[in-house]
Formats: structure tokens, C-alpha cells, sequence
């Protein structure tokens, strides 16, 4: 019986000591260190991505449903077996897209560093705080839809065989 009242006492215990625990040592926050960055909503290598106008995965609802992309089909150009008149249309649809990702890239991060300046000086209302979001997200639906519509204008320059090969290729089909 004292066995058990002592378990029970311990039961009690335990998410009291757990919790003084926690709080003595101090609970980190997962954004520990992210203080520091230039813009504090994006990490060095997303500014990298943005202005080398990358698609850091803004196309994966083509890509993942076997709408192939301008950079993965130039880099496996002879695996597909693109002709040249395909590789040169390609290659022009990859350099409009990475040409206005870069624009857009840059605008989104000077949104991003805006925002960044507007809560480290205090200056942030909610009207400011509204227009803000809006121009981020707009630029960031720019850039989605700068991304996935050069998967559109590629697929119409491929064979069903090379669409099907690129899938294979980059792993998310079976391979023929």
C-alpha cells in the first residue's frame, strides 16, 4: 500500500519537476540564431535562390505531375534525346523564365527587406502591415506562376516518349 501511495506521490510530481526543468535551463526557440540574418523572414540561401532566379520548388504541381521543367530537361538533354530545334526552344522558354524569376526574386526580397525595417524600427501599423503582405504575395504568386508556366510552354515541345522518359529519369516514374 505504501508502494503504491508513493507512486502515485511521484505521479503528482513529475510534470512539475519536467516543467521547472524546462524553464530553469531556458526553453530556445527554433528561430535561435535567425536573428542575425540580413532579412529575418529569409535565409541566405533563399536570397541566393531568388536572385539567381532558381525555383526552389514553386513548380512541384507541374513537376510532380509529369510536367517537365526548362533546367531539369536542358541538363538531361541527350537522355531525352532533345533534337536541336527542341533544346533551342527550351533553352530560350529557361532564359525568359530565369530572366523575369530574377526580377521578380529581387522585388520580392526588397518587399521582405521592407517589411524587415518596418518591425525593427517600430514604424509597422496594421494598414502597413496589410499593404506589405499584399505586395509580398503578389510577388510571390509572380514567381510561382513565372515558374510553372515554362513547364506549360515545354511539355507542348515534347513527345509523350521524352515526357516519359524525363519522368523516369528524375525518379518519379517507373522506368520503360
Amino acid at each position: 500500500m505504501e508502494f503504491v501511495r508513493i507512486l502515485i506521490l511521484l505521479a503528482a510530481l513529475l510534470p512539475a519537476a519536467v516543467y521547472a526543468q524546462g524553464h530553469q535551463h531556458g526553453e530556445t526557440s527554433a528561430y535561435a540564431g535567425e536573428e542575425t540574418r540580413e532579412i529575418k523572414s529569409l535565409s541566405d540561401e533563399e536570397i541566393a535562390d531568388l536572385r539567381k532566379g532558381a525555383g526552389s520548388g514553386l513548380a512541384k504541381a507541374a513537376e510532380l505531375n509529369g510536367v517537365p521543367g526548362p533546367s531539369h530537361l536542358l541538363q538531361l538533354k541527350d537522355e531525352i534525346q532533345l533534337d536541336p530545334q527542341q533544346t533551342a526552344a527550351i533553352q530560350k522558354i529557361f532564359d525568359h523564365m530565369r530572366s523575369d524569376a530574377i526580377s521578380e526574386g529581387n522585388r520580392l526580397i526588397s518587399y521582405e527587406s521592407a517589411l524587415d525595417i518596418e518591425f525593427k524600427n517600430g514604424t509597422i501599423t496594421d494598414e502597413i502591415l496589410s499593404r506589405m503582405i499584399a505586395k509580398i504575395e503578389e510577388s510571390r504568386g509572380k514567381l510561382r506562376y513565372i515558374h510553372l508556366s515554362a513547364h506549360l510552354k515545354t511539355r507542348l515541345i515534347l513527345t509523350v516518349d521524352q515526357i516519359e522518359r524525363y519522368n523516369s529519369l528524375r525518379g518519379y516514374a517507373d522506368p520503360k
